[in-house]
């Protein structure tokens, strides 16, 4: 069994770390607003850690600092939970740094997605502990249309009952970071049903070209009857996200369902493609397929526990996903 961490509560003292890029790249304004919207909405403390602002050419800080902040913050008693800043690239460099007998003995609530489901597959896979796929600390600092998000947040992280998804009723696909105005939400069209059933199993997952770095290494997690979630941003083009999907798939892994998050709409993915890629893939034959699911690069981003459990159903009638421990 799994480890899951304890909940948080108001009071608790947030630490946000940069395993991935620094919070250099994140503007003084975005920093303060994510602080104010923490304090407001939950009650908390947050605090960064010493390295935090480091940087090079990478846009990253060095490997010794990064992996400091990370084991401080889990080894301190006064810290309940932890934030990484952004995602952006190379944090697998830590994870053969990693002190995972120490993360192990002090689980705690870190959340973060992107480049950071490398950390979070490798605490699974090393330290068994659950971590969650969710907001950045920078994604805090959104000043419009972030509601959905934060209450996602807020029942994964904080509540101890089952949580219901249902899809969202508008999403963003914005450079919300950079606009002085937000784009008007789009309605959503829902959930794709690209193969029908339910499954009820352990939730594993979060972007997929990353999850897929870990292949051959002491880090690649358990995903074998698992309800598994990928997504992946704009950078990835349909051909991209078609041989990483069909890379994770020749593993020899075999799921009992699959999530795939909403699309960026730089990627050019269709509902089409997307089910011809699903049902021509002979590994999926039989397993419920959700997409254009609240998860990944766009809003709201709904949080979920990687190692936790959940249920899916996908029927054109009704599409639900309840995450039942986390």
């Amino acid at each position: 069994m799994t480890t899951l961490p304890r909940k948080l509560t108001a009071g608790d003292q947030l630490r946000v770390i940069a395993p991935s890029s620094s919070l250099q790249l994140i503007s003084d304004a975005n920093r303060d607003a994510a602080i104010d919207r923490l304090t407001a909405e939950f009650g908390v403390r947050v605090t960064f850690s010493e390295h935090v602002n480091e940087t090079g050419p990478l846009g990253t800080g060095p490997v010794a600092g990064r992996v400091a902040d990370l084991h401080e913050a889990f080894a301190d008693p006064d810290v309940s939970g932890i934030l990484t800043v952004i995602g952006g690239y190379h944090v697998n460099q830590l994870l053969p740094h990693l002190d995972y007998d120490l993360i192990r003995a002090n689980p705690k609530v870190l959340c973060g997605f992107s480049d950071i489901t490398a950390l979070q597959c490798a605490l699974l896979a090393r330290a068994n502990l659950v971590t969650y796929s969710g907001p950045h600390f920078s994604t805090f600092g959104m000043r419009e249309h972030n509601e959905a998000t934060i209450e996602a947040f807020r029942s994964a992280v904080f509540g101890e009952a089952p949580v219901g998804w249902v899809p969202a009723e508008v999403w963003t696909d914005d450079e919300w970071y950079r606009l002085t105005e937000r784009e008007a939400p789009e309605r959503n069209e829902g959930w794709w049903v690209l193969q029908p059933g339910t499954a009820n199993g352990p939730l594993v997952g979060g972007n997929l070209g990353t999850i897929n770095l870990l292949q051959g290494t002491p880090y690649w997690p358990d995903l074998d009857g698992a309800i598994v979630v990928v997504e992946d941003d704009f950078e990835s083009t349909v051909h991209d996200f078609a041989r990483h999907l069909t890379s994770l798939l020749q593993t020899g892994i075999a799921v009992r369902g699959l999530v795939v998050g909403r699309f960026q709409r730089r990627t050019g993915m269709t509902r089409d493609v997307l089910r011809h890629l699903v049902t021509t893939a002979p590994q999926l034959a039989g397993v419920p397929v959700l997409a254009n699911v609240d998860v990944g690069h766009t809003n709201p981003l709904y949080t979920f526990p990687v190692g936790g459990s959940c249920y899916l159903t996908a029927d054109p009638g009704a599409v639900e996903i309840v995450l039942t421990r986390h």
